[in-house]
């Protein structure tokens, strides 16, 4: 009998979470439009067919990454949110700054989840990592909501801002020779979006960053 050349299938349970993190690399390396099912599991190192066993397609692998990349976001704004006190202005700060920590560290993923390609909405673990991501920007907006408006509003201004912020200094458009001054941190950006939120008596100047 003659030894068979084919890769074998990892039987460690461990195969799923290879094959995830082997799409991150070519997302990382190419690009969304690198991604296919068979490099995966050539840098997973396991046979062509392999895929198959947890991912009928390429959307199914594509959804599967998504649903991390929300949860590796949920955690950056969370981490930032652990350490930001009780004040309402600072903890939606500190969920700004955690998206920043996101879009810097993770720039592959960020670009993907919101690349605007579709994904298996009916993926349980999609839809949990997505909805938890936007509950932290929702929970940490609620305690500002002006009384005369939507939440939802409130809540699309400031992700809004701070996603535009992020994929602006993401793509280099900061050193547009065109700006007068030179490219502002965030810190000066979202105090003033803050001030939208404080009455006329309040006085404060400014915010904790938890940086």
């Amino acid at each position: 009998m003659t030894k068979s050349s084919s890769t074998p299938r990892k039987r460690d349970g461990t195969l799923r979470a290879s094959l995830i993190n082997a799409g991150i690399e070519l997302l990382r390396d190419r690009g969304p439009d690198g991604l296919s099912l068979r490099e995966c599991a050539a840098k997973a190192g396991v046979s062509h067919a392999a895929p198959g066993y947890h991912f009928k397609n390429l959307m199914g692998l594509s959804t599967a990454i998504a649903a991390k990349g929300f949860a590796v976001f949920a955690n950056a704004m969370q981490a930032r949110l652990d350490k930001a006190g009780t004040d309402p202005k600072d903890r939606l700060a500190a969920i700004c700054y955690g998206y920043l920590d996101f879009a810097e560290h993770h720039p592959e993923l960020f670009l993907f989840i919101f690349s605007g390609q579709k994904f298996g909405s009916d993926d349980p673990d999609y839809s949990a990592n997505a909805g938890h991501a936007y509950g932290i920007l929702r929970a940490a907006c609620a305690p500002l909501i002006p009384p005369s408006a939507h939440p939802e509003e409130i809540e699309i201004l400031v992700w809004s801002l701070v996603h535009g912020y992020a994929h602006l200094a993401m793509t280099r458009k900061l050193d547009n020779p065109n700006l007068e001054r030179a490219w502002p941190g965030f810190e000066p950006v979202i105090k003033h979006v803050l001030t939208l939120f404080e009455p006329a008596s309040d006085t404060r100047k400014g915010i904790k960053t938890a940086e």
